[in-house]
């Protein structure tokens, strides 16, 4: 279990990094770094998008799965956990009292907790860590979950190291499950769980860019509901 402990480490290190020197960096690095940190979402999502097998399957994943999440209310109900989570470190941290008060600090909470937590790179990377034994994944976020964690701690400090609690849960249990799922899953299907995970990503980067506020955690459906519906398409349509 290496790729989860690594990345969970890395967001440890850069959020500490960062909540500590974050006030020293100049306002205009503070709000430029996130726009490659957004960027580079968008080029890995697209990675992972390219590996699409059954482009319908994808599509009908996507669309029921975000369709769930909006009935649901998944993304207001974390919102509401994540504003009582807020005073709750105000009051064990006080020398926080100000950083969550940043404009939109809830807001952008949200959206690093879905990428460091629930990213298609980071639940394929677990799976595939788990099925393979081989990390690269997990490795690789693990570098750009550093200077993210350090970039985002800078505006909205020590919360954001909290995060990997959830993000090494979330990845271990994966990992374990991974070999229970493996004899029913087919290259097809980790290729469409892949790509959905990267449409995911695609619009996790567009959201911390300020482009669009995509509801991303209502999406999230859409990766358990990916692999049921390539196996499908698969089977009535080769």
């Amino acid at each position: 279990m290496l790729g989860p402990l690594v990345n969970s480490a890395a967001l440890v290190l850069g959020g500490c990094v960062g909540a500590l020197s974050g006030r020293r960096l100049p306002e205009r690095v503070r709000e430029a770094l996130p726009l490659t940190c957004g960027i580079i979402s968008v080029a890995i999502g697209v990675t992972l998008t390219n590996k699409v097998h059954a482009l319908p399957a994808v599509a009908l994943a996507m669309l029921v799965g975000a369709f769930i999440g909006e009935l649901l209310r998944l993304e207001r109900g974390l919102e509401l956990a994540l504003t009582w989570a807020q005073t709750r470190v105000e009051k064990s941290f006080p020398s926080e009292r100000g950083n969550p008060r940043v404009p939109g600090f809830v807001r952008k909470f949200v959206t690093i907790l879905v990428l460091f937590c629930a990213s298609g790179m980071g639940i394929f990377g677990s799976m595939h860590e788990g099925m393979t034994g081989e990390a690269n994944v997990l490795l690789a976020k693990s570098v750009l979950d550093l200077f993210t964690a350090a970039i985002f701690a800078a505006e909205l400090g020590f919360p954001v190291v909290l995060i990997a609690l959830p993000q090494i849960a979330i990845q271990s249990l994966l990992f374990a499950c991974a070999g229970l799922l493996l004899p029913l899953t087919t290259p097809t299907m980790l290729a469409d769980f892949s790509a959905c995970g990267g449409v995911i990503m695609l619009a996790t980067g567009l959201r911390i860019c300020g482009i669009k506020i995509f509801p991303i955690v209502n999406m999230l459906p859409a990766l358990v509901l990916i692999m049921p519906a390539s196996a499908l398409w698969g089977h009535f349509f080769g």
